[in-house]
């Protein structure tokens, strides 16, 4: 495995399923900021639809609509259904993820604690997700929101020391001695 974060604003996504998995991995996708965003569903229930709104664009998407996907999420769909979806996915060269169905994913997605911009992942390549989930709750202890305003801060810092013509080695001394200096990690 080699992990990536996908900028969501600039690829655009296609989400294929029903039911609780469709709708975690929406509100995933919106809570990642994923704005070029499809979704097709097969009579989705009342809460589902309302958050996918006016993205629903049918039942199932055609090879013409994956053309312009970089990336495809599959949820809640049969096996046969599901690898079907996946394989007309991967023929226009979308990047594909199938919920729960590791063979048939090109990539994995990590268990997820957002601290405003901060992202820290946990990933056991599918091999267990009860452990990443359990890593991620150990994480959430040891990093509270105020992550959020302390990551907005130390980019404010940056910014101010690259006008100051700061090369990229002391920015990186420099924000170790401003974390050390706060004590965010003692």
């Amino acid at each position: 495995m080699f992990p990536i974060l996908i900028d969501t604003a600039s690829v655009k996504i296609v989400l294929i399923g029903e039911g609780e998995d469709a709708q975690r991995r929406l509100r995933l996708l919106d809570e990642a900021g994923a704005v070029r965003l499809d979704v097709y569903a097969r009579d989705p229930a009342p809460d589902y639809a309302e958050a996918i709104g006016d993205r629903l664009r049918g039942v199932r998407p055609s090879a013409e609509a994956l053309k312009t996907a970089g990336v495809v999420f599959i949820a809640g769909l049969e096996e046969d259904e599901s690898a079907k979806m996946a394989r007309a996915a991967r023929e226009v060269g979308a990047l594909v993820n199938t919920e729960d169905r590791r063979a048939l994913c090109d990539f994995h997605v990590p268990s997820m604690l957002r601290r405003g911009d901060l992202t820290l992942t946990v990933s056991t390549g599918g091999k267990s997700p009860g452990l990443a989930r359990r890593l991620k709750r150990y994480l959430a202890e040891k990093f509270g929101p105020e992550w959020g305003g302390r990551l907005d801060e130390l980019a404010r810092q940056r910014e101010m020391w690259r006008d100051e013509g700061t090369g990229i080695a002391e920015l990186g001394r420099r924000t170790d001695a401003l974390i050390d200096e706060k004590g965010w990690l003692s």
